[in-house]
């Protein structure tokens, strides 16, 4: 079965993990900020906050623009349910935005009419969740300037999108946002395992979430409620997790970011012939905007279902018994139960929806061969004929 994704461990992405247990610390060593410095000092951005997962990341983001009981969280349907669920998390309540047809992102135009809508009804949001899908940036420019003038936060979701750009600097820049949370899940473009990283160029904020992520526990003198009782003195000052990544992890992270910029520009090589030998197919093909730069975790098509006699389902089913591990992202999460139990339904986000029936995500990763890219291709063409 060729997969969707698959991660690429090296010997030195090895021998920085056996360099790790062979030393003292295995976790809350120097490794981690090693690492936080290392994606930090690629994006061009103060701060990176590890954590394991990239969902801790949106957690302690929400935590720290202080998100809570009467609030709204704004996201785009068409994402990982981790981009809406960090909001109820917090004990806000949750909606959406509906995709631009062309990007699959959250629509600009789409945001402004409900942020209208809402300041009439005294709704606004207090953050909004961009998700660069597939690792194409979100028009960040126009989110950023209806942020302003509607008085909300922004988080990227760029779990998709290490080793992207917009607007002429790296995604995880924070040049439209006030925080961007990177996935390091073994599928994504590194992988440190399972971890993510929030990135910020606010001091106060990268503090606060360091706070969240490690039981909400300081031995900072500046933020204790009074003098300690000693060098093994601390304070918990808010209710935080246990949220760390380990020193094992941070060392493989810091290993697999030396390739990085070789690891986008192959994706972007297999994409590049996907887009050629499939241009002539019925499908529609993803686009990459111009004055960005892709991170290409993914590689989604859209069946052109009035004009094959296959059905979607039939055509992912053929091509997974022929050996191509296909996947779909993703399903809107306002569809899934738990969401549909809060008054969501079926027809609210008509541009995801429409996604939803028509896509299928191909296998995209470095070490995809030419050869098995080419049975992917053909293993297509045959599951879309009659």
């Amino acid at each position: 079965m060729i997969p969707y994704g698959r991660h690429e461990i090296t010997q030195t992405d090895v021998d920085a993990v056996i360099d790790v247990l062979q030393n003292q610390f295995l976790t809350q060593g120097a490794q981690v900020p090693a690492f936080e410095k290392t994606v930090a000092d690629y994006c061009g951005v103060a701060h990176g906050v590890a954590v394991n997962s990239a969902t801790s990341a949106l957690h302690i983001a929400c935590l720290a623009l202080g998100l809570g009981k009467g609030d709204w969280l704004w996201t785009s349907p068409l994402t990982f349910v981790a981009s809406a669920n960090c909001g109820l998390y917090c004990g806000a309540e949750v909606d959406f935005v509906d995709i631009d047809i062309h990007s699959w992102n959250i629509c600009p135009e789409k945001l402004e009419q409900k942020l209208i809508k809402a300041k009439a009804q005294g709704r606004l949001p207090k953050v909004v969740v961009p998700v660069h899908l597939r690792g194409e940036p979100c028009d960040m420019a126009a989110i950023a300037a209806l942020a302003k003038r509607f008085g909300f936060k922004v988080i990227e979701d760029a779990s998709h999108a290490i080793g992207g750009s917009y607007g002429g600097q790296k995604i995880g820049a924070c040049q439209h946002s006030d925080i961007t949370v990177f996935s390091f899940h073994p599928v994504k473009i590194v992988t440190t395992a399972e971890g993510g990283m929030a990135m910020t160029n606010d001091e106060n904020l990268a503090k606060r979430m360091g706070i969240f992520r490690s039981h909400g526990i300081t031995r900072d003198p500046n933020l204790m409620t009074h003098e300690g009782d000693g060098p093994w003195y601390y304070q918990q000052i808010e209710l935080g997790y246990n949220y760390r990544l380990t020193d094992l992890q941070a060392a493989l992270g810091i290993s697999q970011m030396q390739r990085l910029d070789e690891i986008v520009a192959q994706r972007h090589v297999l994409a590049d012939r996907y887009d050629e030998i499939l241009a002539d197919m019925p499908l529609t093909l993803p686009q990459r905007g111009k004055g960005a730069y892709c991170g290409l975790h993914l590689y989604p098509v859209r069946l052109q279902l009035d004009k094959i006699i296959p059905s979607h389902l039939k055509v992912f089913t053929r091509l997974r018994a022929s050996g191509i591990g296909v996947n779909l992202h993703y399903i809107p999460v306002h569809t899934q139960p738990y969401y549909q139990a809060m008054g969501f339904k079926t027809g609210d986000f008509p541009a995801a929806e429409s996604y939803y029936a028509e896509a299928i995500t191909l296998p995209l990763f470095p070490t995809l061969t030419a050869d098995e890219q080419s049975k992917v291709i053909a293993a297509l063409k045959a599951a879309i004929s009659v």
